[in-house]
């Protein structure tokens, strides 16, 4: 019998700012300072739209809605990175690649007032209607990358998950057939440690979602979700990788959603509030707050004028929301090219009231 080694890997785990903010320089981005505060801006802006959100829906003035508080690093560092011209596939948390494309406010909070019209975006967000369903939107990221390299674009396309989603299909179909094609994909995983509530170690026997893509032949690293900059400088070398020829990239980034799964849920029921405590010391937003005050970009002033912004720019999308008025005949307008008979008939008896 021959023995041999048949495989040989290992991921890296990346972090550039530590817990304190306190920044590696031989890893630290070369990021300008107009840029840094940008990414806080976004930072910020995700937070007080989340906070808003959930007041909206304990007032009974929205419905189920899907808190991303102690994400914010992992969705606005990812985004940066990438091209305005990307296309992006994101899933029911991830509102900040919607607001950090430029995503009209209003047509986040008409969405989650029960108006599917809020996904529909402005030419140029280039981010898909967010998937509900759990990993279904892989297969169609994986497609939608395969096309920009079969039409010979120089552009990529990510999509947005997290833990659960690593054990649905979709995930494994989409990378495999990703890996096999070459296609510029990027997988971001947001592993916040919880599908709902069943904890990480109950859904997957190996120790890190990363080193999956190694099964299929890809580049897979870990980085620290709370960092904003380890998680740009791991999407964009992924985006690098992509353009290159390379195929796919898996970034996992461990972070942690500090609140409820959605509006109804209760948290309490299944994880402890040391748990939760201790991930609230490693607030994404407290630590860049750290790294940008040592840099001489922030002080407790700008702090407030931020949030003054962007607490204004909330308040008027709330009330621009609140004022929607929805055209429920529309859901008969967007099944067909060209509307059956049978169904014409059934709008026009809608629209009459019959």
């Amino acid at each position: 019998m021959v023995k041999k080694t048949a495989f040989e890997g290992s991921v890296e785990y990346w972090q550039v700012l530590d817990e304190s903010g306190k920044a590696d320089k031989k890893l630290e981005t070369k990021l300008d300072d107009a840029e840094l505060k940008r990414m806080y801006g976004h930072m910020v802006l995700c937070r007080l739209f989340d906070r808003k959100a959930v007041s909206l829906q304990r007032q009974g003035r929205m419905y189920t809605y899907a808190p991303l508080e102690g994400q914010e690093a992992s969705q606005v560092g990812a985004m940066h990175a990438l091209a305005q011209e990307d296309v992006v596939f994101p899933t029911y948390r991830d509102h900040g690649s919607y607001l950090v494309r430029g995503a009209p406010l209003e047509n986040l909070f008409e969405y989650w007032m029960g108006y599917e019209e809020g996904l529909k975006m402005p030419a140029g967000v280039n981010v898909f209607p967010l998937s509900i369903t759990v990993g279904n939107h892989l297969p169609m990221a994986a497609g939608m990358a395969w096309s920009m390299k079969l039409r010979k674009r120089p552009l990529m396309s990510m999509v947005c998950f997290g833990d659960g989603a690593t054990s649905e299909g979709d995930f494994h179909e989409a990378f495999n057939f990703s890996s096999v094609h070459k296609t510029p994909l990027v997988l971001l995983c947001q592993n916040n440690h919880w599908a709902i509530s069943v904890p990480l170690k109950k859904q997957m026997a190996s120790e890190t979602v990363a080193q999956k893509a190694l099964s299929y032949g890809a580049w897979g690293v870990q980085v620290d979700g709370n960092d904003v900059l380890a998680v740009y400088s791991a999407v964009k070398e992924a985006r690098r990788r992509a353009l290159a020829g390379d195929g796919p990239s898996l970034v996992e980034c461990l972070t942690y959603r500090m609140s409820m799964h959605t509006t109804a849920d209760d948290p309490k029921k299944y994880r402890s509030d040391a748990e939760v405590d201790e991930w609230k010391k490693r607030d994404p937003l407290a630590r860049f707050e750290a790294y940008l005050a040592s840099r001489k970009l922030w002080t407790p002033q700008y702090k407030a004028d931020v949030e003054a912004d962007a607490t204004a720019r909330i308040e008027a999308a709330v009330k621009t929301a609140e004022a929607f008025s929805a055209q429920p005949e529309a859901m008969f307008d967007f099944v067909f090219e060209k509307r059956p008979p049978s169904l014409q008939a059934q709008r026009d008896a809608f629209v009459k009231g019959e």
